[in-house]
């Protein structure tokens, strides 16, 4: 069975009960003005999502065996390559990116660069570190951020994935400094708006990071160079074994019990 039979069945049917212009007929026309649009620009979303859904479902109602699923997608996926053979495609290949970050994230990287690069505005970038912070790679969007983001000139929504994905890493250092970058961007007012949203995320992001450094003990430690024979805190000299052995790194902590005991005996 061909890809089309349904569509045309569908459409016999129509005009022989009168149901007017025939199924097909309208779904080709349609298409045909979607692609023509696309042509114009080739990020046009709205044209491109529903040129995608056409043949979305073209492609399930002409396969009765196999996965849906994937028939559905390969035939976006052979959309999107076709559209994104322009040189002034973006949106196409950051569909083509959704497609492939589950099966293959280093390949939808690169895809997710490309359109980066293709735009001026920020907006494939917003988008391509949308998508990657909801499938969970926070820290791969981060890097894609920073490696393309350009504070002055992109959306102010290009600087809040980029902030929001150093949130999610755990980074509020830098998401701090990503969000103080936009001082100089030319919509100051969004940016004002985004400040108010998130420095309340990025304190809070700050004293969770305090408090899992404390409760993982990581403490500056000390070097206690006390050897069996010479003068305590001598290179090479010293008398005593630590729990870290001679030479060994002591934690700071100890030393402080140790004190507090002697004080209170």
């Amino acid at each position: 069975m061909g890809a089309l039979d349904p569509l045309r069945r569908r459409s016999a049917d129509d005009e022989a009960g009168g149901g007017g212009e025939a199924v097909f007929t309208e779904d080709r026309t349609e298409e045909e003005a979607l692609r023509v649009r696309l042509v114009d620009d080739p990020n046009d979303a709205a044209a491109f999502d529903r040129l995608a859904k056409i043949v979305r479902s073209r492609a399930v109602e002409g396969h009765d065996a196999g996965d849906p699923q994937r028939e559905a997608d390969d035939a976006v996926w052979a959309l999107a390559e076709e559209i994104g053979q322009s040189g002034r495609a973006w949106y196409p290949l950051i569909q083509l990116a959704r497609l492939s970050i589950d099966d293959d994230r280093e390949v939808a990287l690169r895809r997710f660069a490309t359109a980066a690069d293709r735009d001026h505005t920020g907006e494939a970038l917003a988008q391509g570190l949308s998508m990657l912070r909801e499938a969970g790679h926070s820290v791969d969007a981060l890097n894609l951020g920073v490696g393309h983001w350009r504070p002055r000139e992109h959306a102010v929504e290009a600087g809040r994935q980029v902030i929001e994905a150093a949130i999610e890493a755990d980074r509020p250092g830098d998401a701090r400094r990503h969000l103080d970058a936009m001082a100089a961007h030319p919509d100051q007012k969004g940016v004002e708006r985004l400040r108010r949203e998130l420095e309340g995320r990025i304190a809070g992001a700050d004293r969770d990071a305090a408090e899992r450094r404390t409760h993982t003990g990581s403490f500056p430690t000390v070097v206690d160079n006390t050897a069996d024979h010479g003068t305590p805190g001598a290179p090479g000299s010293g008398g005593g074994t630590t729990a870290g052995g001679p030479g060994g790194p002591v934690d700071v902590r100890d030393k402080g019990s140790r004190l507090l005991g002697f004080l209170r005996r």
